[in-house]
């Protein structure tokens, strides 16, 4: 469907006529929304686990586990927590107020919000945002990826038949159709995709002064370090189902793996066996294996890897029909060539070695970069590797596991910089959705003149001692 101006302008205003009715405020109603929304997603499965399989090649137990499931899991957190989270807070307002002693901070919704979905988790990435999105108070217009159209046609139709247009609704189309919407006054941007179109969207966002959360991947990728130290066969196998996952199109996935050369051997060997006893010789011919999203995004990642033909130690092949590639392993590679300096979102795995006892250098260089969404270490100095993960800047990531820190239940996700701003899930992403609004409730009775003027003379010295003395 082909959307105007004229109609993207008049669903916003549907959704703020709508919103300022304050149906969407009451906590209770919200869970109600939330247990629709569950219930809807559980009767919807079989239809998204189709989807995913005509957009991305997804087999239906991974389909399930990256997207179906998370949401469910998502959803199941905000209907336990949100009475908790949305419950007022009650401050003393300090000696310096008196005779006013409460103030209250309240959880407000923003009030309409537009939520930019991606086509790489187009089902947990929208319905996990509107999730949030809903347990803050506030109504949604979804733009869904047009790279996804299986997905976003489902999704489409899901939300017509489980929310009237007023509460959420969803439109389709391209770059064009985001542009519309992003031309109009929402309260509230959530977006996810690349650094690119995040600068976009955020210039775009900045002409009504709209706050915005991105989700973003990193320009220069997400790094994971492998130390002599390490268990070599351990990492190989987490490494090998992290980038064969979706066929690496995943903002958080492995880019680049830097490996001490003193164990670089090995450890290429435990990872061709992790890669071949997961996916077979011919991952390309395995229909358990995700496809590229289009046949641009399988050329793009076969000229590259063509460029490095002669340093591919595993993959290499594909299939351009199906449109999978295999997973490619790069060995040996520059720190600073320029394929470890770009995110690459396809199942290309450069591997840099370096000397163990170099790693601090090593880590400064990464530090250099743009701040990566993820960072995966695998050593068993945990000394060492606790102090990587509190001096770098980075979104979230594992020391000897990999992606795991996404699924857990109370904790932030997002990144820094070029790899986003905001977080969510949980009670984060109740938190992005809402404004925390003080309100301080005065009194008519007691009221000092201490802060009136006048300030000279004596009363101006005796005020200035009370205030002094409040203030301790």
């Amino acid at each position: 469907m082909a959307y105007t101006e004229n109609e993207i302008r008049d669903l916003v205003t549907a959704q703020r006529r709508f919103f300022r009715t304050g149906t969407t405020l009451p906590v209770q109603w919200r869970i109600e929304q939330l247990k629709r929304l569950k219930a809807a997603v559980r009767a919807w499965e079989q239809p998204f686990l189709e989807a995913l399989a005509a957009d991305l090649g997804r087999s239906e137990v991974e389909a399930f586990l990256c997207d179906v499931g998370p949401t469910l899991v998502e959803i199941d957190e905000m209907v336990a927590g949100l009475r908790r989270w949305a419950r007022p807070e009650l401050h003393f307002s300090g000696w310096m107020c008196f005779p006013s002693l409460f103030t209250k901070v309240y959880k407000m919704p923003y009030g309409v919000a537009l939520v930019i979905s991606p086509f790489n988790f187009p089902i947990l990435l929208t319905l996990g945002v509107v999730a949030a999105a809903l347990c803050g108070g506030n109504t949604v217009v979804v733009k869904s990826s047009s790279k996804s159209a299986a997905s976003t046609s489902v999704l489409k139709r899901f939300f017509a038949e489980v929310f009237p247009p007023e509460y959420v609704t969803l439109v389709d189309g391209g770059h064009d159709v985001a542009d519309l919407c992003l031309a109009q006054r929402f309260d509230k941007i959530f977006y996810t995709g690349s650094p690119a179109v995040g600068r976009h969207v955020l210039s775009e966002a900045a002409k009504n002064l709209t706050p915005v959360a991105l989700e973003l991947g990193g320009e220069t990728g997400n790094w994971c370090v492998v130390r002599k130290d390490a268990d070599l066969r351990d990492a190989a196998r987490k490494i090998a189902f992290f980038k064969s996952l979706n066929a690496g199109q995943i903002c958080i996935n492995i880019n680049q793996i830097a490996v001490a050369e003193e164990v670089a051997e090995p450890f290429l060997d435990e990872l061709k066996r992790a890669f071949s006893a997961q996916l077979g010789e011919h991952p390309e011919s395995n229909p358990e294996y995700p496809r590229l999203i289009t046949a641009s995004a399988y050329d793009k990642c076969a000229r590259l890897a063509d460029r490095y033909r002669d340093r591919i130690v595993q993959g290499g092949a594909g299939d351009s029909e199906s449109l999978r590639y295999a997973p490619t392993v790069i060995y040996p590679v520059g720190v600073d060539e320029e394929i470890v300096k770009q995110e690459l979102f396809c199942p290309l795995l450069p591997v840099v070695p370096f000397k163990d006892a170099e790693v601090d250098a090593l880590m400064e260089t990464i530090a250099d970069r743009e701040h990566p969404l993820a960072m995966y270490l695998f050593t068993k100095n945990m000394r060492w590797a606790n102090r990587v993960m509190q001096t770098q800047q980075f979104g979230g990531g594992c020391i000897n596991e990999v992606c795991l820190h996404i699924m857990v239940k109370g904790v932030p996700f997002n990144g820094t910089g070029h790899s986003g701003m905001g977080a969510y899930h949980g009670e984060w992403g109740f938190r992005e959705f809402t404004h925390p609004q003080t309100v301080l409730r005065g009194s008519t009775h007691f009221n000092l003149s201490m802060r009136e003027h006048p300030y000279s003379g004596g009363a101006g010295k005796n005020k200035l001692s009370l205030l002094k003395l409040f203030l301790r």
